[in-house]
């Protein structure tokens, strides 16, 4: 079956049963057919089902089959709808961003909801397409956030996600905190995590189309959060909070690196859906800085 072998008079449930087909056969999930129709043409599950007897126009159609092409060759449906959902929020992501993972969403909304009401300086480290920025300003407008990548290209999406929704986020570009100056309530980072070693083990689609500079990191996987224990005991105020993603495997070796670094604090892995370690949370710090 090649790309061209459908018509594009079929009606739209007739093309999504030959694109979930097509790409089964290229060795992608059968779900992408629906998830890049409704992403490419902003429609909602509803309209996905009430349209189904319908047709494409001869635009949608063509931009339909480019898409299902480009999936089929292995790029991430995200990149070539051009967004991907965070909290609720249809965020840009380019190949400068790693695309934003549900585990992620799990730990944002677990933070979320132990928080204070009163106003607190939030900061981002290595805020890729601004997803945790700029979802937390949309969340709580109350608090003041600074976010900061290496990217100027990562940046540049993450100010564009923040003036499409409105969120008033101080953008910088910086290499972790150097360039970082103030105190801090709370500081989040998915930063990047995994090994040189690990990248036999991972998905093709992210290798060729991710951002290797934010995937990769030195040191087993664990210079950033070595930087990161260094640099923030002088930038946290009393009671902060610290909230870092990590991978499956590093839970233990992250956990220890914070509890040298914070000594009084309560440091504790937090758990995702599936089981695995996923998040750090480093709390009640109460050190002199």
């Amino acid at each position: 079956m090649s790309i061209n072998d459908t018509d594009p008079k079929k009606t739209v449930g007739e093309v999504l049963k030959w694109a979930s087909s097509f790409l089964k056969m290229n060795r992608r999930e059968p779900y992408i057919a629906e998830w890049v129709m409704k992403g490419l043409f902003s429609w909602t599950i509803t309209d996905l089902l009430s349209r189904r007897q319908t047709h494409l126009t001869e635009e949608q159609w063509t931009a339909y089959k480019q898409a299902i092409e480009e999936c089929a060759d292995g790029r991430p449906p995200q990149q070539v709808v051009g967004h991907e959902w965070f909290y609720g929020r249809p965020f840009t992501v380019t190949p400068d961003t790693l695309i934003p993972r549900p585990e992620t969403e799990e730990w944002f909304h677990r933070y979320l909801k132990m928080l204070p009401e009163k106003a607190l300086k939030v900061l981002d480290i290595g805020t890729g397409s601004g997803v945790l920025a700029v979802s937390h300003k949309l969340e709580r407008p109350q608090d003041k956030v600074t976010a900061v990548d290496i990217s100027p290209e990562a940046l540049a999406v993450a100010r564009k996600n923040a003036w499409n929704m409105g969120a008033d986020v101080n953008f910088m570009e910086s290499d972790v905190t150097e360039k970082v100056t103030g105190s801090f309530d709370l500081v989040l980072s998915n930063p990047p995590y995994i090994s040189q070693n690990e990248r036999s083990e991972m998905d093709e689609s992210v290798l060729n189309f991710e951002p290797q500079l934010a995937l990769f990191a030195d040191d087993e996987g664990l210079y950033f959060y070595k930087k990161m224990a260094e640099a923030l005991p002088r930038l946290m105020n009393k009671d902060g909070h610290i909230i870092l993603e990590y991978g499956y495997r590093q839970g233990e070796q992250v956990k220890a690196i914070f509890e040298q670094a914070f000594p009084e604090a309560d440091v504790v892995i937090w758990k995702d859906m599936s089981g695995h370690d996923r998040a750090l949370h480093v709390s009640h710090i109460d050190q002199e800085r």
